[in-house]
């Protein structure tokens, strides 16, 4: 495996779209990474064996990202261009805004009272937003090819994605 591959979908013989089937993914995977596994290698010259490590470095951080549908996306986005700069730009819609500062409100009620069960029925609101970003990302994504929109909706994905994280940490902290 000595060419340059373009994508990461491109080294897994998929089609470049944010709907995948994660199945097939792992499959082509396990297929490619037995292909250079670094223990292939172990007779070979110290370039030889350098290359493949490379090349499995690269194969499994292609798998990080596609096997994650933000990721996934924001690649997506990246690769058309879009510049998803959650750092730089902030820019969301207003009924984005409001959903996010009730979360936070939720989160902060959460955190001076501990209640588990409250917790598990935020995170499942969290879960059923992000399950309505994806799929509002398969569309912009896959069938408008509205990468604008698309950036847009990773930068709320993130933050979606932010406040999950902080409210599995709050579960766990108050079992």
């Amino acid at each position: 495996m000595t060419e340059q591959v373009a994508s990461h979908f491109a080294l897994f013989g998929l089609p470049q779209q944010f709907a995948l089937s994660l199945p097939e993914l792992e499959q082509a995977w396990k297929t490619v990474s037995a292909r250079v596994h670094p223990d292939r290698f172990s007779t070979a010259s110290a370039a030889e064996k350098r290359v493949a490590m490379q090349w499995s470095s690269r194969i499994n951080e292609a798998y990080q990202v596609l096997s994650n549908p933000l990721s996934r996306a924001r690649y997506l986005c990246e690769q058309a261009g879009g510049d998803v700069g959650a750092e730089n730009n902030t820019a969301m819609a207003p009924k984005f805004l409001m959903a996010q500062m009730e979360w936070h409100e939720e989160l902060d009620e959460l955190r001076d009272k501990p209640d588990a069960d409250r917790v598990r029925q935020f995170l499942g609101t969290l879960e059923q937003a992000e399950s309505e970003l994806y799929a509002q990302l398969a569309t912009l994504i896959d069938v408008e090819k509205n990468i604008p929109a698309a950036t847009a909706k990773v930068r709320e994905g993130m933050f979606i994605s932010k406040i999950h994280q902080d409210a599995k940490a709050l579960l766990r902290h108050s079992k």
